[in-house]
C-alpha cells in the first residue's frame, strides 16, 4: 500500500511552511540519537549495576538496531490510514516510556525491553522522516528541512557519548537515561502544536516495501547506499584503535578529535543543502569518492597528528552530510511512495552498518588497519561508480 497525506483542509503540500514542526522533529532526532548511543559511555555501570557483562550490556544498542529494521520494513503498512500527526506523536510518546523502563528497570530484561521500545521509535520515525517533510515544507525546501533533521543527529553524535559519560558520573547512568525524558516531553508538546494533521488517503498500491527494488533505478540507488555505508563504518568503527596504535594519541587528543568530526559533519549538513541545487548525483558520487581518498590518505600517513586530524575533519564534514543527499534522492525518486522507501532506506543503512562493522572488524584482526582501511576505500568507490551509474538509469526513465 502507497499513501497520500494531506493536511486537513486538503490542499497538501501547498500548504505554508511548518519550519516550527521542522525543527521539533529535529530536536526529536536529537533525543533519539542520544538515546540510542547513550549506552556507549555507560557500558561498565549498566554491567555492574544489573550483574551482566559489559558484552551483554552492549547488546543494548543491537536490539535497538534490530528492532528498527524490522519497524521501518512495516510501519507504513502496519499503521494503514491513520494521520501521520499521531502516528508521530505515538512514537514521541513511547520514546518518553522507553526512557522511563530503561532508567527504572530492575533487571536485565526489563532493560533490553526497554531498548527495544526506542528501536522501534528510530526505525519508526526515520522512515517517515522524508515523508513528512515532504509534506511540511514546499518542494523546493525538502532538501534544507531535511538538512534540518540531520542537524539534529550530527549534534547528538557530537555530544552523547561524552555526554552520557559526564551524566553517569554525576548522576548515576539511570539519571543519565533519564535526562533524555524531559527532552521527549518538550518534543511531544511541540510537535502536538506545530504538526499540521496529515491526513492518509488510501491509493493503488506497489504492495510491500520489497517491491520497491523491481524499479531499477531503486535497486541501484539502495545498491549504492548499502555499499556507501558499509565502506563509512569498515573504517569508521575502528577508528580509535588505528589512533591509539598508529597515530599514538592521548585520550584527551582522541576525544577532541573525535569532537571534531562531529563539528564538522554538522557544518556538511549545513552546506550539503546548498550544493545539491547544482547536481544531487553527483554530490553524492564525489562524496564517497572524497571519502575513498581519504581512507587511502590514512594508510600512508596515519603517523601524522597534524594529516590525520585534518583529513578526519574532511572525512566528518563528508560522511554525516550524505545522508542528507541520499535522503533528499528518496523524495525526488519516490515522492508518492516516500513512506514505503523510506523503510527500505532505514533498513538498509542498518543492515550495512552492521556489515561494514563486521567486515571491518574481521580485516582488522586478521591484517591490521591497512587491510581495513583498503577495504573502506574499495567500497567506498564501488559506491560511487554505482551512483553514478544509478544517475544515467534516471536520465534514462528506467525509474
Amino acid at each position: 500500500m502507497s499513501v497520500q497525506v494531506s493536511t486537513e483542509n486538503g490542499e497538501g503540500r501547498e500548504q505554508p511552511a511548518a519550519w516550527g514542526a521542522v525543527f521539533a522533529m529535529s530536536l526529536c532526532v536529537f533525543a533519539l540519537i542520544a538515546s540510542e548511543f547513550m549506552p556507549v559511555s555507560l557500558l561498565t555501570p549498566i554491567a555492574s549495576k544489573l550483574a551482566i557483562t559489559e558484552g551483554q550490556a552492549g547488546q543494548a544498542i543491537s536490539v535497538s538496531g534490530a528492532f528498527a529494521v524490522l519497524t521501518s520494513l512495516f510501519i507504513s503498512s502496519i499503521a494503514g490510514r491513520l494521520d501521520r500527526k499521531l502516528l508521530l506523536l505515538s512514537l514521541t510518546g513511547l520514546m518518553i516510556v522507553s526512557g522511563t523502563i530503561v532508567a527504572v528497570a530492575p533487571n536485565y530484561e526489563i532493560f533490553m525491553a526497554g531498548r527495544a521500545f526506542i528501536g522501534v521509535v528510530i526505525g519508526g520515525f526515520w522512515s517517515m522522516s522524508a515523508a513528512t517533510a515532504m509534506r511540511l515544507v514546499p518542494e523546493a525546501q525538502v532538501p534544507r528541512a531535511l538538512a534540518i533533521l540531520n542537524g539534529g543527529n550530527a549534534l547528538a553524535t557530537v555530544i552523547a557519548a561524552p555526554l552520557g559519560s559526564l551524566l553517569g558520573g554525576l548522576i548515576g547512568w539511570r539519571g543519565a537515561f533519564f535526562c533524555v525524558v524531559p527532552i521527549a516531553v518538550i518534543v511531544f508538546v511541540w510537535q502536538l502544536l506545530s504538526l499540521p494533521s496529515m491526513r492518509v488517503e488510501r491509493r493503488p498500491a506497489s504492495g510491500n516495501v520489497f517491491k520497491l527494488l523491481k524499479r531499477p533505478v531503486v535497486a541501484l540507488g539502495m545498491a549504492a547506499v548499502s555499499l556507501f555505508f558499509m565502506g563509512q563504518f569498515a573504517l569508521f568503527t575502528y577508528l580509535r584503535p588505528f589512533l591509539e596504535t598508529v597515530t599514538h594519541v592521548d585520550v584527551p587528543t582522541l576525544s577532541l578529535l573525535l569532537l571534531m568530526m562531529g563539528v564538522t559533519g554538522f557544518v556538511g549538513t549545513l552546506l550539503i543543502g546548498f550544493l545539491m541545487k547544482d547536481g544531487l548525483y553527483r554530490i553524492l558520487s564525489t562524496i564517497p569518492l572524497l571519502m575513498a581518498m581519504i581512507a587511502v590518505l590514512l594508510i600512508g600517513f596515519g603517523g601524522s597528528v597534524t594529516l590525520v586530524a585534518l583529513m578526519l575533519g574532511l572525512w566528518g564534514l563528508f560522511a554525516t552530510s550524505a545522508p542528507v543527499g541520499w535522503w533528499t534522492w528518496l523524495s525526488r525518486t519516490l515522492p508518492d511512495e516516500a513512506e514505503a522507501g523510506g523503510g527500505l532506506l532505514v533498513a538498509v543503512v542498518q543492515l550495512a552498518i552492521t556489515a561494514g562493522a563486521v567486515t571491518g572488524g574481521l580485516l582488522f584482526d586478521a591484517y591490521g588497519y591497512q587491510a581495513t582501511f583498503g577495504a573502506s576505500a574499495a567500497l567506498l568507490l564501488a559506491a560511487a561508480a554505482l551512483t553514478v551509474v544509478t544517475s544515467r538509469m534516471a536520465r534514462l526513465g528506467a525509474g
